[in-house]
């Protein structure tokens, strides 16, 4: 196998392990995170209906002309501000943090301790 596909593998099964325990529902959604190179997304998940509450990004107009770049902790920040107070709109106060396979610090622990400050309790 090369060395790429052995990385992808490693990837979904770190993947995997997260997902294994986190578990969204109406009352406690799945907040999930999707990190690329220049920009950070966040959604809320109800895993039993299969369906998206409410979703957050660096790519959104509202943070895109604030930040100049969708890709540091700023914009991390801001979009866990975002997804907090959509979450908020929708009554949702509790939630399951899902990091996916990042580890939990730099953008995703900024965006996570945003949402906090915004009032989500994980």
């Amino acid at each position: 196998m090369s060395e790429q596909k052995l990385k992808e593998i490693r990837r979904i099964r770190r993947q995997n392990h997260v997902r294994r325990t986190v578990i969204g529902s109406v009352i406690r959604p799945r907040l999930t995170v999707f990190r690329s190179s220049k920009h950070i997304y966040a959604q809320l998940i109800d895993d039993s209906n299969g369906c998206t509450l409410a979703s957050a990004s660096s790519n959104s107009p509202e943070i895109k002309k604030s930040l100049s770049y969708g890709g540091n902790v700023l914009a991390a920040k801001a979009v866990g501000k975002q997804i907090a107070e959509a979450a908020k709109a929708k009554g949702i106060l509790k939630v399951a943090f899902d990091r996916g396979y990042y580890r939990y610090h730099g953008r995703i622990k900024a965006l996570a301790d945003a949402a906090r400050e915004g009032g989500l309790l994980f």
